[in-house]
């Protein structure tokens, strides 16, 4: 029998043990882990200077941004049984749809350390807005053919914004890398959850799923005019990020880049595997698609709190390691508890899932604070993200395909709790001390 997938995907990550700031530096506003003292080694010059109000539209900016990251994904992801059905696609679209994000983000993620070197932050942030806008709204065009091309479209905007925006954190908010990246991840995670469990209810009032699709997309008109202000005051000052372009896959080479990469990879596979396929897949095993609707909602809606808590616990000494433990080991139970309990008890699941993808903005926090330039941070995350990102494909994609030659879920999942044993492995290997320095940021 063949799957109907739901796109999705949401996901967050690491935070390292930060080193101390020279007395030149002012203090982060929120402790963390340093990946290395180099990290924290150059001053801030893009926030010396700046003000105001530049200060203020810049976080404005983080938070429009941060609702769209993920909306996208997790609107589509909820009503992919229902677009299914109207527009009549089949069982190979149906697995490719769920697939696209990780696709664009590993190919279009892989060119946004060049972007950025020929754009600027800025510029390439806001190119990547109008592309994800214009993608998002073309979905709402009731066609097979507009969906996937406004998918494309959309998500290689996102892609760039993914990879671009720890270098526009490092370059505006050099200062305050945890707490920025803190608060746009939870309003990725916010911005996601909120539209996965409206986007349903707003179809039916539409009286059509592909409007409500297209309708995420004027969320991403307005963080296009919320980022206008801070590409134009860049381009007035003629802001560029400094110290050149670094290439980004000799990094893969290092033990720093491999290991992120690697941390990266697994965390955005087990991610986009079950955020794409949780609500449909509790909807096969018996509940109805309006509580399968809740208990996707209720996963994302736990992974909030659960990012603040873990980069809270990390950021304090010697206590990285044991953050990493514990959320890739709560991601082990949950998909423990996807296996072995009835599908009544399926909050169990979503609750230690969500938990699990808290993980994310330890992970972001990490590759802010891992270059030594924005140059190197921008060339760190290309690396992890579009390396990860394509590797993550198979997730959703292999999902897809072995519950449609089998018919259960018990393979895919079981192949899921072996990834996520081995990112426990890779939690213990990058909280080292040849990766996380022994210094701490205040």
């Amino acid at each position: 029998m063949s799957a109907t997938p739901p796109a999705s995907a949401l996901a967050s990550t690491p935070c390292p043990t930060p080193a101390p700031q020279s007395p030149a530096r002012p203090a982060a506003s929120t402790g963390v882990t340093a990946v290395s003292a180099a990290a924290v080694a150059s001053p801030a010059p893009a926030e010396q200077g700046r003000p105001r109000s530049a200060v203020v539209f810049g976080v404005i900016a983080l938070v429009l941004i941060g609702l769209n990251l993920r909306a996208g994904i997790t609107g589509a992801s909820a009503l992919l049984h229902d677009l299914q059905a109207v527009l009549g696609y089949g069982a190979l679209v149906a697995a490719v749809i769920p697939s696209i994000p990780t696709l664009c983000f590993a190919l279009a993620g892989a060119g946004t350390s060049w972007l950025t070197g020929r754009l600027g932050v800025e510029k390439a942030i806001l190119l990547a807005l109008a592309m994800l806008a214009g993608g998002l709204l073309l979905r709402g065009i009731p066609a097979t053919g507009m969906l996937l091309a406004g998918s494309v479209l959309g998500m290689s905007g996102l892609a760039v914004c993914n990879v671009a925006m720890p270098s526009f954190i490092r370059e505006h908010f050099a200062s305050r890398t945890s707490l920025m990246t803190g608060l746009y991840t939870v309003t990725m995670t916010t911005g996601a959850t909120v539209t996965s469990v409206a986007v349903v209810p707003l179809a039916q009032s539409l009286g059509s799923p592909s409007a409500a699709v297209g309708a995420i997309g004027f969320t991403a008109v307005a963080a296009f005019l919320g980022f206008l202000p801070v590409a134009l005051h860049a381009h007035r000052n003629n802001r560029r990020a400094t110290g050149g372009r670094v290439a980004p896959w000799p990094l893969l080479r290092t033990r720093k880049g491999l290991l992120l990469t690697a941390i990266f990879t697994l965390q955005a596979l087990l991610a986009y595997a079950l955020m794409s396929w949780y609500p449909y897949m509790l909807t096969t095993l018996g509940l109805s698609a309006s509580d399968s609707g809740l208990m996707f909602g209720l996963m994302q809606l736990v992974s909030v709190p659960a990012g603040m808590v873990l980069i809270a616990i990390g950021s304090r000494p010697r206590m990285l390691r044991p953050a990493f433990y514990l959320v890739s080991i709560v991601m082990v139970l949950g998909l423990v508890a996807l296996l072995a309990l009835p599908v009544q008890l399926a909050f169990a699941s979503a609750i230690l899932v969500g938990f699990g993808l808290g993980i994310f903005p330890l992970v972001m926090v990490m590759i802010s604070r891992s270059g030594s330039s924005t140059a190197e941070t921008t060339a760190l995350s290309t690396l992890a993200q579009s390396t990860g990102y394509l590797l993550a494909t198979v997730g959703p994609f292999g999902m897809g395909l072995l519950h449609g030659a089998t018919g259960s879920w018990t393979l895919p999942l079981t192949l899921l709790l072996a990834l996520a044993l081995v990112q426990v492995v890779v939690a213990h290997l990058i909280t080292g001390p040849a990766m996380t320095g022994k210094q701490r940021i205040k």
